[in-house]
């Protein structure tokens, strides 16, 4: 009798233990019910609200959520979320150092006369096989383009020798790592306005962006800013040397930018660093033929330094002529020849490709790499040849030197 007293309080135990625990899970599934009831009107009521943020705008980077903005931007109460650099647990975030950058230059480039006699019979990349690893190894690469590139034949009066090259040419200039050119020079309009019109059309159409050339003074004035390693670099093209002032480009008429007068081009550089890193002119200027800078070159080099820029490379002499430093910036005076005619002038076949390795706050590094034309394609110099030209060019400049490996230092 006692056994089945015990048995039966047993079951009746189990049978309350299964009740109470029902009772559990029917409150649960009923807490739950609600619950989601709550979170369906809740959504519902949201998802109607045009100004309410839609779920798919909570985005999951990296464990981490941030609410965005309906315009993509995030909301000022969540920047602390989401902004790296007030994590105070990873620290704070640093934007990737710009530079330096490596620029490139040469001098005078010509894609006419004898030397397109010469593409014309062994290829129209044939001028740069030699020195094209010296330019494509640069950032950016920038010559002075010596002729227009025109199909029209309208000859300038009164010139001993005027240029035209044909638009088949640049392609190869471009594919030698050129990436942008100057067309302040006394040949860019050695056949009329149109072409020089016509030489930035070919040049656009190639690809080539070019500078101090344009339909007014404002766009011959306007500089090419390209971009490098996080560096904006703008470059200017001035010539102070013009057959006849009116091939000065002016409000009313085509031409390219001149430097007779210095202010319109001071100007142009100050308003440049507003929107640059870098400020570099190319300029032509200078006498043929001469080893040292004459007086208006020492001028303007200053004028454009004193006014921003970082920079200054010279072309036009057809030879190589000397360095200076001037308040930490640099001057080429001359880069000479780089394709030209050769001429009974052995000192216009010496040339080379000048690297600047600069800083975006225009602290420069420069070498020279020592190059002699030979039927007008320029070609690297070793040893003793190298020396003997590295050293003529550091006797001729002006408080510099240039050591054995074509570097340029200030004394």
């Amino acid at each position: 009798m006692s056994m089945y007293r015990s048995n039966f309080h047993n079951r009746n135990q189990n049978k309350r233990r299964r009740k109470r625990k029902i009772a559990r899970l029917i409150l649960v599934n009923s807490t739950l019910l609600v619950l989601i009831t709550i979170i369906i009107a809740v959504y519902t009521l949201n998802w109607g609200d045009e100004n309410a943020v839609p779920p798919d705008s909570i985005q999951q980077q990296g464990g981490d959520s941030s609410i965005v903005k309906p315009d993509g931007g995030v909301p000022e109460e969540h920047e602390d979320l989401t902004s790296p650099q007030n994590n105070e647990e990873n620290g704070p975030s640093e934007m990737p150092a710009a530079g330096p950058v490596k620029l490139s230059f040469v001098g005078d480039i010509l894609l006419a006369s004898k030397v397109d006699a010469i593409m014309n019979k062994n290829g129209y990349d044939y001028p740069y096989k030699k020195a094209k690893p010296y330019l494509k190894a640069s950032d950016l690469t920038a010559a002075n383009l010596e002729n227009p590139i025109t199909r029209v034949n309208d000859p300038a009066p009164d010139k001993q020798f005027v240029f035209k090259g044909d638009p088949v040419s640049l392609p190869s200039l471009k594919a030698a790592g050129f990436d942008v050119v100057s067309l302040a020079n006394n040949h860019t309009q050695d056949h009329g306005k149109q072409g020089l019109l016509d030489t930035m059309h070919n040049l656009d159409k190639a690809g080539i962006p070019h500078t101090g050339g344009g339909r007014n003074d404002v766009e011959a004035f306007k500089p090419v800013i390209l971009e490098a390693k996080g560096i904006k670099v703008a470059y200017f093209g001035f010539s102070r040397v013009l057959p006849v002032m009116e091939w000065k480009a002016d409000p009313n008429r085509i031409g390219v930018a001149e430097s007779y007068d210095e202010k319109q081009a001071v100007q142009a550089i100050r308003d440049a660093q507003e929107k640059a890193d870098l400020v570099v002119v190319m300029v032509h200027w200078g006498r043929e033929r001469v080893d040292w800078p004459v007086d208006h070159q020492k001028v303007l080099a200053r004028a454009y330094i004193d006014a921003g820029a970082d920079l200054v490379i010279g072309s036009h002499p057809h030879v190589l002529q000397g360095f200076e430093s001037y308040k930490g910036k640099w001057i080429a005076y001359s880069l000479g020849n780089f394709i030209f005619n050769t001429t009974a002038t052995k000192k216009t076949r010496d040339t080379g490709v000048l690297d600047a390795t600069c800083t975006p706050e225009g602290a420069c590094d420069l070498q020279l790499h020592p190059m002699r034309a030979n039927n007008s394609q320029p070609v690297p110099l070793k040893g003793a040849e190298a020396t003997t030209l590295l050293n003529r060019i550091s006797d001729i400049s002006i408080g510099a030197s240039i050591d054995s490996k074509g570097r340029i230092s200030a004394k």
